[in-house]
């Protein structure tokens, strides 16, 4: 995999030049991030990585999601429409539920987060009744949401202290591919049929990982 991040101009660059990025180690040996950076901005004092996530999400308006192996990975908006495309399996939401293809929990998270968009994630377990002695499951819906590409995240939120610095961990605040991107996506998610996504995906993830087509099909699931 041609990358290696020491700054955040290195993890823009990477997520626009490959389009596909995942930030953790996964099937593919040597097709993350993880396996890619210098550790001192892997888990840094100040700055690094994991800070990067949401000005790199808002620069370049690409989708950052669980859609490999249960783990997080940068999309660009170009890749993204086609791993949309694919996973959807030509659906929109409304559509997908009319079929009995996602549950009732799917719908009523979905149309919260359609609704709320950008909302952060505790506020969404709030609105959704995810909370002590609620309906249980969050991350399972959510997930199954993201990785069917009809989620995505919209951003990381940090606390600030008094004197105006953040602080923590970044709470994820989530939206949908349709109200991030527009026409950019809505314009193009559909425009050639699910499985040329898919065969394009597997191409394209073969050869920017540096593997064969059968760990890259693997991978995409």
């Amino acid at each position: 995999m041609d990358l290696f991040v020491r700054t955040k101009k290195d993890l823009t660059d990477a997520v626009q030049r490959l389009g596909i990025v995942p930030f953790f180690k996964n099937s593919v040996k040597g097709f993350s991030i993880e396996e890619n950076v210098d550790p001192s901005v892997w888990f840094a004092d100040g700055d690094g990585v994991w800070e990067w996530k949401g000005p790199l999400i808002r620069s370049i308006g690409c989708a950052y999601g669980k859609f490999f192996e249960n783990k997080a990975a940068f999309v660009s908006r170009e890749w993204f429409c086609h791993l949309a495309n694919y996973r959807r399996d030509g659906y929109d939401f409304d559509a997908l539920y009319d079929d009995g293809l996602a549950s009732r929990k799917d719908k009523e998270l979905f149309e919260l987060i359609d609704a709320n968009a950008p909302v952060l994630s505790k506020e969404l377990k709030l609105l959704g009744g995810y909370v002590k002695g609620g309906k249980k499951g969050f991350d399972t819906v959510l997930n199954r949401l993201m990785y069917r590409c009809y989620v995505i995240t919209d951003d990381f939120v940090y606390q600030v202290d008094k004197k105006g610095n953040t602080y923590g961990w970044g709470v994820a605040a989530y939206t949908t591919p349709e109200r991030m991107m527009g026409e950019a996506f809505t314009e193009n998610v559909y425009g050639v049929s699910p499985g040329e996504s898919r065969m394009k995906l597997v191409r394209h993830i073969a050869r920017i990982a540096g593997t064969d087509e059968e760990k890259a099909s693997t991978f995409l699931g």
